[in-house]
């Protein structure tokens, strides 16, 4: 197998400096120094050459200077709605190729209605929600309480607390006051859905597209019909929730998981890697919420990882398994 000089795209926590404006969880989407180091032993042990491109104007001038056979893209972007396409685009720009999804994918996913209009018009169901962008009369919002209300553009969960789940006119009044404030962003107002919460990883592209496991998502204390995955949940998983692969549910209703978050992931032309998440909605109907094709690469405790490890997957299969549907693509 051909060695590649393999560019490493990506955006780090430490580079914003000690930012102070803005919500607590304001730089939760980005990398840390030790998921990306954790890449590059990974592709290094692989037999190719890594590298740190960085993001943003490094990344233009990393490039420009030596253009890298491949680059493994991570950046999330800076300062827009669609700043996860700002390096695929650059990058297909100058014809180089990179892992993942190319800029329209990643720029229709991070605004969670403009993705969920896109699957429905495929037929993936998903729960009925309304966009907010002002604070306005929540009655005529014509949504059946339970809510959640989440920031439109964001992902990481950020802005999704406990308190999130939201039962009564006044408190999701409350609510949208304080995300329209704090993340300046329209507010996606959902349908909650009451059934267990499941995460699906997908490799590959097109018709070599395939599901490599499910997991669910279970609260160790508390209602499941309350539960939300909040912020507070991810950062105390180990405390708040049981990781369950596979699940522990019917087959029948599991199939259905697959076959919803699959017909999600081509819906939206999805690349060599996503993770899905879903709930169980009314008539234990699979529900989707969101995808991440970006997903988290901590080799720790980021969802997709501790999925593959539950199925006896190595860190390294799975980074190999990404660049290896990236490598078929393009042929090299």
């Amino acid at each position: 197998m051909k060695s590649l000089d393999i560019g490493i795209s990506c955006d780090l926590r430490s580079a914003f400096g000690n930012v102070t404006s803005g919500p607590e969880d304001r730089l939760e989407e980005y990398d840390s120094e030790h998921t990306v180091n954790s890449i590059a032993k990974v592709l290094e042990a692989l037999g190719h050459r890594p590298r740190l491109l960085g993001g943003g104007r490094a990344l233009v001038e990393a490039v420009l200077a030596h253009a890298p056979d491949l680059v493994f893209n991570i950046a999330e972007g800076v300062g827009s709605r669609s700043r996860e396409a700002h390096v695929p685009a650059i990058l297909e720009m100058l014809n180089i190729p990179f892992t993942h999804s190319d800029p329209l994918t990643l720029a229709v996913s991070l605004d969670k209605s403009m993705t969920k209009r896109l699957v429905a018009a495929r037929g993936v169901p998903t729960p009925r929600d309304v966009v907010v962008k002002e604070l306005v009369d929540v009655a005529k919002l014509q949504l059946a309480m339970p809510v959640i209300a989440k920031p439109l553009n964001e992902g990481s969960s950020m802005g999704i607390r406990k308190s999130s789940r939201i039962t009564d006119a006044s408190a999701l009044t409350e609510h949208l006051t304080r995300l329209l404030n704090d993340y300046q962003q329209p507010v996606l107002v959902e349908e909650f859905c009451t059934g267990p919460e499941f995460t699906v990883g997908i490799l590959g592209t097109g018709a070599h597209a395939r599901v490599i496991g499910v997991m669910e998502i279970r609260p160790t204390t508390g209602s499941l019909d309350t539960f939300v995955y909040s912020l507070e949940v991810k950062r105390n998983y180990l405390q708040e929730v049981c990781y369950d692969v596979p699940p522990k549910r019917a087959p029948a209703l599991l199939r259905r998981v697959e076959e919803v978050a699959l017909n999600a992931y081509r819906a939206l032309d999805c690349r060599d890697v996503a993770r899905v998440d879903l709930r169980i909605g009314p008539g234990d109907e699979p529900m989707f919420l969101e995808i991440n094709p970006l997903p988290g690469l901590d080799p720790v405790k980021s969802d997709l990882v501790i999925l593959t490890r539950g199925l006896g997957m190595s860190y390294g299969d799975l980074i190999g398994g990404i660049v290896e549907s990236a490598r078929a693509r393009y042929q090299l």
